[in-house]
């Protein structure tokens, strides 16, 4: 195994080896991996990390979720943004052009671009919250599989 591996393979080993239950784990997967999704650039790490000390969820892995979720987070701001202005209307509908975003005061930039995050984080949440559940769902099975997770069952 190269050494890279090898530095991965140990420390995901010491991770599951932290007393955390398959369940509590799967939750922090899961978090990790809907927040990744965020449609806002920039903010899923900090948010991952201050949950995590909240709720005091392992960081690690919260973060590893976050981090294999940002491909989707750039994949997905259009989509949540249409679903989001399909969800509620913020106003007179404006075809989004860049164009005129360029050419437009910057409080008329801040404004349009404020109410299109304002519509991709409704659609988020509204997607994130059942994801959130089927994925601990199907990962506390998954983990159970696992013998070092599986001996930390009864940490919950």
């Amino acid at each position: 195994m190269s050494k890279p591996l090898n530095l991965i393979h140990r420390k995901a080993d010491t991770w599951m080896r932290q007393g955390i239950s398959p369940r509590r784990l799967a939750l922090t997967l899961a978090l990790g991996f809907a927040i990744g999704c965020v449609p806002v650039v920039g903010i899923p790490t900090v948010i991952c990390a201050a949950l995590a000390l909240a709720f005091r969820l392992n960081l690690p892995a919260i973060q590893a979720a976050n981090y294999a979720a940002m491909p989707l987070q750039l994949l997905l701001i259009v989509p949540f943004v249409r679903l989001g202005g399909r969800l509620h209307d913020f106003g007179p509908r404006q075809a989004f052009n860049l164009w005129t975003l360029l050419h437009s005061s910057p409080m008329a930039a801040i404004s349009l671009l404020g109410g299109l995050a304002g519509q991709a984080l409704l659609a988020w949440l509204l997607i994130a919250i059942p994801a959130v559940a089927l994925m601990t769902a199907a990962l506390t099975v998954l983990l159970r599989h696992i013998p070092e997770v599986a001996a930390a069952e009864s940490g919950d």
